[in-house]
């Protein structure tokens, strides 16, 4: 029996009801960072934003709690990129993950002549568990300890061979300040990190359940790892197995939401930078129109924040300042119809309360298209 067809609206529905983006949802924010695999924290706000975006009456103390409890920690991850992810899924993932973030690194340390990685490692953790230190202040003890080479090209490898955490500041009022200062996870959280072994079939499991359904690129892009296809094998007994419409196999949780996309109503909703709904898969229309990705994505791999509207990809977004007031400054993918306009407003207005609460007063402008 061939597997079944999902088309790009129902490869969206599917992965918006995932990502709590179909209603907002009561939950624990820690639960609902499990939930989701993380949220992307190359910046420190935009994970406010985006719990704020799908959890129910989000305030910004039910994040830094947490956080300040060590429940949650900020640290490299998929992609070998900062992510936000709860202490549990750090200690438990990170170790699966680490070829990618070693493979992300391999030029730079190419660079760096008669280097010996495995010293480099021990010296790194050895300062940085006498206590937390900034990468300012730990580059010139590497070179203090005799460790010859660019300090950055070192500093940046101990970042990514030693499991780390940021140690987030007390009155940073997104948790973290420009100057964060990293912790060794084990000393940091109190517990050994896992080996890894079974830790990649896990993780493909956590990530079809926040992403799919999902090829094996699709989550080779979201982790980072490469050679994925035997591990999708080994559970494709356990798997329900899709097309999508140009014929790829998708692969996913038997008892996942895959709602109909004539049974939802998909509210208007804004990402923030980076968010993972738009960077999750290595194909990325069932969010992002092939013909809008440039206008989100720059160049210099920078995400701009962007506008769902019917579940796709439509515009994007950024605060400004006014004379006091706190401005939205929304780009359209197009000309809005007054109901889009409506709810623009109406949860872009929400939006600035939440992200700019000392502001004078919020407005929202529309840009026109480019």
């Amino acid at each position: 029996m061939p597997a079944p067809t999902l088309s790009p609206r129902d490869l969206s529905r599917a992965t918006l009801a995932r990502q709590m983006l179909l209603a907002r949802e009561a939950c624990d924010p820690v639960d609902a960072v499990e939930r989701l695999a993380g949220l992307q924290a190359q910046l420190a706000r935009p994970p406010f934003v985006g719990l704020w975006s799908r959890l129910a009456g989000f305030a910004r103390e039910h994040l830094l709690a947490p956080i300040h409890a060590r429940r949650l920690v900020r640290a490299t991850m998929m992609r070998a990129t900062i992510h936000l992810v709860s202490a549990r899924d750090f200690v438990r993932f990170r170790a699966a993950l680490q070829p990618a973030i070693a493979a992300s690194v391999a030029s730079i340390l190419a660079r760096v002549e008669q280097l010996d990685l495995e010293r480099l490692v021990q010296v790194g953790r050895e300062l940085l568990d006498e206590r937390p230190r900034a990468f300012d202040e730990l580059r010139p003890l590497l070179a203090a300890r005799g460790l010859a080479g660019d300090e950055r090209a070192l500093g940046y490898a101990v970042r990514m061979f030693v499991p780390l955490v940021q140690v987030p500041n007390e009155t940073a009022p997104w948790g973290w300040d420009a100057k964060a200062a990293f912790a060794v996870a084990e000393s940091w959280l109190g517990a050994p990190m896992s080996l890894g072994g079974t830790e990649t079939r896990e993780l493909v499991l956590r990530y079809l359940a926040a992403f799919g359904p999902a090829s094996v690129a699709d989550a080779a892009t979201w982790s980072g790892l490469r050679g994925l296809r035997e591990t999708f094998e080994a559970l494709r007994r356990e798997l329900a197995v899709f097309r999508d419409e140009r014929g790829r196999e998708l692969f996913d949780l038997p008892d996942a939401p895959r709602p109909s996309p004539d049974d939802v109503e998909v509210p208007l909703r804004f990402l923030p930078d980076f968010d993972n709904l738009v960077l999750a898969h290595a194909d990325r229309t069932r969010v992002v129109p092939e013909a809008h990705r440039s206008r989100m994505m720059s160049r210099n791999l920078q995400v701009a924040a962007t506008v769902l509207v019917d579940g796709f990809v439509a515009g994007t977004w950024r605060v400004e300042r006014a004379r006091g007031a706190a401005v939205l400054a929304v780009r359209p993918f197009g000309k809005p119809t007054r109901a889009v306009r409506r709810a623009l407003e109406e949860e872009g207005l929400a939006l600035l309360r939440f992200a700019e609460p000392q502001a004078r007063g919020y407005e929202l402008r529309v840009d026109q298209d480019a």
